[in-house]
């Protein structure tokens, strides 16, 4: 993990100008019709704080936080509150949020950590929350142009999050990368 955040401190400012302006209205919009106007949301390793500011702007209250000092900095500054840092493994909140973004963040754990931090967003949900996570469609896991990445298709992530009884898959989707020059990668889309 550590890996990968000195990835993101080393290359935040080229991360941001890679993703920040990438839309996903269409994941943002499907995850906020799920929840009530003005909800409560956190974003599980807000990035740019691309996502962050689009909930903001739309009227939610939004606890953002990543593990990335220098992300924390630039997106406190991009979306105009605080984003706390802190590691995943870190979340210790009981039934604080109404859903939890966690768009293309989560999948840097390595597997055997990345189920009790599940089990940890899933203790932070409100009852009836809602979890959107996206994960890279492959059944890759390791090392990745400097990150560690655990990616996942819809079979292998059904059978992972089993081991979670009160966590069901409500919908899936699969989406091209949307980055200039990625359209060859695809993504596996999750509402929890």
């Amino acid at each position: 993990m550590d890996q990968t955040i000195d990835y993101y401190n080393l290359n935040a400012e080229n991360f941001i100008e890679n993703t920040r302006n990438v839309d996903m209205h269409l994941a943002q919009d499907k995850f906020l019709h799920l929840l009530n106007e003005g909800a409560a949301i956190l974003d599980f390793g807000c990035g740019s704080g691309r996502d962050t500011k689009y909930f903001l702007d739309k009227g939610y209250q939004v606890t953002a936080i990543d593990g990335s000092a220098e992300l924390c900095r630039l997106a406190s500054s991009f979306t105009g509150i605080e984003v706390k840092e802190m590691l995943f493994q870190e979340l210790d909140d009981m039934g604080t949020y109404d859903g939890i973004w966690a768009c293309s963040s989560i999948l840097h754990l390595p597997k055997v950590e990345l189920l009790s931090v599940i089990c940890k967003m899933c203790m932070a949900l409100k009852d009836s929350g809602v979890i959107y996570t996206s994960f890279k469609y492959s059944d890759f896991e390791g090392v990745r142009n400097g990150r560690y990445f655990i990616d996942f298709t819809e079979a292998s992530f059904k059978e992972f999050i089993a081991k979670i009884p009160e966590l069901t898959i409500e919908e899936y989707w699969i989406t091209d990368d949307v980055r200039p020059g990625r359209g060859d990668e695809r993504w596996l889309n999750l509402i929890l």
